[in-house]
């Protein structure tokens, strides 16, 4: 059976991919605390909602980086 082999590269790349979704959930959540005008400590509180929030960004990106991936493969090899 073969080994599996992730890049060091590759695995820094996705690391950046998730902080960058993570920013967003984060910036996402500071928009409505400030749209609704509630406390600034539910910052801190919905902290578990904005984690999964950035796991589903991150799923979404992968799929659609997978999508163009798929694209592209298929219009070099015409």
């Amino acid at each position: 059976m073969k080994d599996i082999v992730i890049s060091n590269k590759r695995i820094k790349r996705e690391i950046w991919v998730f902080i960058l979704c993570f920013v967003a959930a984060f910036g996402l959540n500071i928009y409505s605390i400030v749209k609704y005008k509630t406390e600034w400590s539910e910052l801190i509180g919905q902290l578990p909602i904005v984690l999964l929030l950035a796991v589903v960004i991150y799923l979404l990106a992968g799929l659609l980086r997978w999508a163009v991936f798929g694209i592209v493969r298929l219009i070099q090899k015409k």
